[in-house]
Order: structure tokens, then C-alpha cells, then sequence
């Protein structure tokens, strides 16, 4: 039973961290990452089948936006990197 309703818990998190501004939303899903994601996927989540593929969904949905969101950050620091340069000269 506490296996089934951490893992309610998690899928209510995640569902909404998913309505999130950007910024928020990215940090939100490291943490919740850390929180849930610490031991073995499989054995985690004790979950009915509708809510597996909802957080199924939500969860590789997520991992797509961290990948865009990595790409977004990694050009603003090249773009910090650049005014910084101009600035020492």
C-alpha cells in the first residue's frame, strides 16, 4: 500500500510539474527525478495501467523537454561567454 500511493504521488507531481513555466518546470523535474528515480524504474511504481501510460507519457514527454531545455541553456552561456569576452577587451 505505501508503494502504491508514493507512486500516486509521484504521478500527481509530475502531472503537475507538466504545467509549469519553463525554468520552473526543468528544476521541478530534477527534483523529482532524484526523489523517484533513485531506485530500480521497474519496482518503483505500483500503478494501474491508465495511470502507467500517463506517466509513461508525461515522463518521456519531460525527457524531450530537458533535452530542448539543455540545447537553450547550453547556447545562452555560449551568448554570456561572447559579451564576457567583448567585455575583457
Amino acid at each position: 500500500m505505501e508503494r502504491r500511493n508514493r507512486s500516486l504521488k509521484a504521478l500527481s507531481e509530475l502531472i503537475y510539474i507538466d504545467s509549469l513555466d519553463s525554468f520552473e518546470k526543468g528544476d521541478a523535474l530534477v527534483k523529482w527525478g532524484q526523489e523517484y528515480l533513485k531506485d530500480d524504474i521497474k519496482e518503483s511504481f505500483d500503478l494501474e495501467i491508465d495511470d502507467l501510460c500517463k506517466l509513461d507519457e508525461l515522463f518521456f514527454k519531460n525527457i524531450n523537454f530537458l533535452k530542448k531545455q539543455r540545447e537553450v541553456a547550453r547556447k545562452e552561456i555560449i551568448k554570456v561567454e561572447k559579451v564576457k569576452k567583448f567585455l575583457d577587451n
